[in-house]
């Protein structure tokens, strides 16, 4: 193992503060949608958390794991697996209860022109699951997305700002935020509503993207001038502890770092990694797609990787050709349309 591979390892492990918060945690966990980008870091972490407190639970992935080689990684972790498509309600109906549940199942890339595919996974789904789980505590993954572009200096959209989503994917996640909050209301089951936007890891993410362009000397859209980010293993620690602050009424919070970040500023300190240029095109717009991460430090205090960190690590994956996954977040987009 590299250097750099070490380092990342290394910002992946469980924290005391999430070895301790395992333990208040009744029950066993169970992962729905575990398959994706953030979904097995999620369940190795829980696992790792587990076994760092010395305590015994179960931590279950579901998925249909139609990428190579995830569910036999996360066995080989101690994660439990079941392969399930959710849609398929005889697969639904014949999972297991579950005490605590994270919901990641979703789609965002691919909406136009199939916008009813795009609904039925982000809130017909998400009414069928709550609908098996009303016995459990669930901490369902949302998007910054159902808010409205808000200005640069306002500090990003907080908990108490109207949901204004622009397009269907973010006019589907605000439905799937609708249709749990409506089946907690009818069973009081308690539910922590994640609001996410953006989480990073070496391999995806909106500084991924941005460091790229630098060191490939391509240009970077300024249209939606800053961002939030947040390394997705602090990420992936909140949504676990969350599961202590489900409550009904539903729980909100916005879950991202607490910095509002130029994306021109960040070329430039790529740029200064990258011994490049940064090349731009448009201008950055008084407006920008931005959350106010202060509850979530709050709750869960600050993120323990700085920005600066996960930049200089990101630039140096990149030099020594880290892995990296097609999975573009599509940052820039200001109408919706994904």
């Amino acid at each position: 193992m590299t250097t750099i591979e070490t380092a990342y390892q290394q910002l992946l492990q469980p924290s005391a503060v999430l070895a301790e918060d395992i333990i208040k945690i009744q029950g066993d966990i169970m992962i729905l949608g575990a398959g994706g980008k953030m979904g097995p870091a999620l369940a190795k972490l829980a696992r790792q958390a587990i076994n760092k407190a010395g305590i015994s639970k179960k931590v279950t992935a579901v998925s249909r794991f139609s990428e190579p080689g995830v569910q036999q990684d996360l066995e080989k972790a101690g994660v439990m697996t079941l392969n399930a498509d959710l849609l398929e309600d005889d697969q639904l109906q014949a999972l297991p209860p579950a005490e605590n549940v994270l919901y990641l199942a979703g789609t965002k890339f691919g909406t136009t022109g199939k916008e009813y595919a795009t609904w039925a996974m982000n809130a017909y789904l998400p009414g069928r699951v709550a609908e098996k789980y009303t016995a459990s505590r669930i901490v369902v993954f949302s998007t910054g997305n159902v808010y409205p572009l808000v200005p640069v200096s306002s500090g990003g959209a907080t908990e108490q700002t109207a949901p204004e989503p622009v397009g269907e994917y973010a006019q589907s996640c605000l439905g799937r935020e609708r249709l749990f909050q409506y089946q907690s209301s009818k069973h009081n089951t308690p539910l922590f509503i994640y609001r996410l936007n953006y989480a990073n890891d070496v391999s995806y993410g909106v500084l991924l993207e941005i460091a790229r362009c630098v060191m490939e000397n391509k240009a970077i859209d300024l249209s939606m001038g800053h961002i939030n980010a947040i390394w997705q293993g602090d990420a992936n620690e909140m949504a676990i502890r969350a599961l202590l602050y489900c409550e009904t009424p539903a729980k909100t919070v916005n879950i991202t770092g607490p910095e509002t970040i130029s994306v021109r500023w960040a070329a430039g300190e790529f740029g200064k990694m990258f011994n490049q240029t940064p090349v731009f095109v448009n201008e950055a717009q008084p407006t920008a797609l931005l959350s106010n991460a202060a509850e979530a430090c709050c709750l869960f205090g600050y993120p323990k990787v700085s920005l600066m960190q996960m930049m200089k690590l990101q630039a140096e994956w990149l030099k020594q050709g880290g892995k990296t996954i097609s999975k573009p977040t599509h940052y820039q987009e200001r109408k919706g349309k994904f």
